[in-house]
């Protein structure tokens, strides 16, 4: 009987049949596992990542307590990861090791009961069952595809390709202190459109995903309604054996109790097509208010997960309520550095660039944009200094079509005032002072104090002090607008 304990459970001879496992039996499975592999025993490295990965600990504060670098510390889990899922036949990761090995244990352990059950079924005797040894929940694990299983803890399936990336170092740094150290709920990456936004969110969530249970990336262009993404989101998450059409399981708050078991990064991209167009920034839609509901539980409700939102516009909400409470942030984000966009402007064809730093000035340092006019440089075969007149540059500053087009969509967003405020600033060769904008009448201050504040959120209006400016793109846009 012994000889079947052993061949059943190869690697669990230390443990206790179906009792819950140690973090140091689960460190001794793991060596086991990889000695079978490699014939060498974990090193003091890899057993520190195992440790702080049970421990739910991140990789830059294990290599903190192990004095290495962060870098050595996610190589050395990513050759764990390999190595453990080589041999067990199934994907293992930072998420789900230690579910991986607790499962590990209880299917060898109902495979010796199977194996026993066989040999003692003697005179039509009822064998043991497996669902009387193991938790039905276990029981879902053990029978899904373990390749299936991983997927659905991450479905980044309407994730974009990252495709060329551009330095975001510091911005990574920021959201990534803010995700993981600070553990904030809600974070919105707010810029006009082209500046990178999506972008940097995958390159982010290529680098955290380990850190939590689900990692969940949706595209508001497909879910018009509340309702249609919490069916998409729930299923991941708790998928019903039988859906259930009641009032309350369609109510926002049945999501927040999923991200209050769970640890989740759920990402909600081009979260602009839940607002009305026409309208100061960040008004939701009519049949886009149970959003509201939801944003609001995420904003007040204890959780353990995070909603990252990207788009041209966020939530009033939001900005209401982040004063002073870093769990809940705003990253507005800026144009390309110098090296970086000169790095682009060279992957784009451009290599010998002599004005770069005023190229950067008048494109914003926007990637789609300067993309847009090096492909249209290289096509059309045009000079680079015509891009650069020395009298009234934003009168001839050129334009591609593709830019005009998305420029076009975002000016059709605004409200009627905010394009006034616009029209004005777009005349002006100097930053306007706020006395002078409110001193041109034509509008009571309150509603001007509004559509500024508006503008500045949808990344339209750049501040400086007390004053005003649009970019020189932006202004040969609005110009071209009224002028043909």
């Amino acid at each position: 009987m012994w000889q079947k304990v052993k061949n059943a459970i190869p690697y669990t001879k230390r443990l206790r049949l179906l009792s819950p496992m140690s973090l140091k039996e689960m460190l001794n499975l793991a060596d086991e596992i990889v000695f079978t592999k490699t014939g060498q025993h974990l090193d003091d490295l890899q057993k520190a990542v195992l440790l702080g990965t049970l421990e739910r600990q991140t990789y830059k504060k294990i290599a903190k307590d192990f004095d290495c670098s962060e870098s050595g510390a996610r190589n050395a889990g990513s050759e764990l990861w390999r190595l453990l899922s080589e041999e067990l036949g199934e994907e293992i990761s930072k998420t789900n090791f230690r579910s991986a090995m607790e499962r590990l244990q209880n299917s060898n352990v109902l495979n010796f009961v199977r194996d026993i059950s066989d040999s003692f079924n003697i005179c039509g005797e009822p064998r043991y069952s497996p669902s009387d040894l193991q938790d039905p929940n276990r029981a879902n694990e053990q029978t899904s595809n373990p390749q299936e299983q991983q997927n659905l803890h991450q479905d980044l399936s309407e994730m974009p390709e990252l495709g060329a990336f551009y330095d975001r170092s510091s911005e990574l740094e920021t959201l990534k202190t803010w995700i993981i150290q600070e553990r904030s709920r809600l974070i919105a990456i707010a810029g006009i459109s082209g500046i990178g936004k999506t972008s940097l969110a995958v390159q982010l969530v290529e680098q955290i995903k380990d850190e939590f249970d689900y990692v969940i990336w949706c595209n508001l262009e497909a879910y018009p309604t509340f309702p249609e993404l919490q069916a998409r989101i729930t299923q991941i998450l708790s998928p019903p054996e039988k859906p259930d059409r009641s009032a309350s399981s369609q109510n926002s708050l049945a999501l927040t109790n999923s991200l209050q078991k769970h640890r989740c990064l759920i990402i909600l991209d081009d979260l602009h097509n839940i607002f009305a167009s026409g309208e100061l920034a960040g008004k939701f839609k009519p049949a886009c208010e149970g959003y509201r509901s939801f944003f609001k539980q995420i904003l007040k409700l204890y959780h353990q997960s995070c909603l990252l939102l990207i788009g041209w516009e966020q939530p009033r909400e939001i900005t209401q309520a982040q004063s002073k409470n870093n769990k809940i942030r705003t990253l507005h984000l800026a144009g390309l550095d110098r090296a970086a966009g000169r790095e682009l402007l060279a992957d784009s064809g451009l290599a010998q660039i002599d004005n770069l730093q005023e190229i950067m000035h008048r494109y914003q340092g926007n990637p789609f944009w300067l993309k847009s006019v090096a492909n249209l440089i290289e096509e059309v075969g045009i000079c680079l200094s015509d891009l650069l007149p020395e009298d009234n540059p934003e009168d001839n500053l050129l334009l591609p079509e593709d830019v005009k087009d998305s420029l076009q969509q975002q000016w059709e967003r605004l409200s009627e005032i905010e394009k006034q405020v616009i029209s004005f600033l777009a005349g002006q060769s100097q930053p306007v002072k706020r006395a002078k904008l409110l001193g041109n009448g034509g509008m009571p201050a309150s509603d001007l104090l509004n559509a500024l504040q508006s503008l500045w959120r949808r990344c339209f209006i750049e501040k400086k002090e007390t004053a005003y400016i649009l970019s020189p793109a932006m202004k040969s846009y609005i110009k071209g607008l009224y002028l043909g």
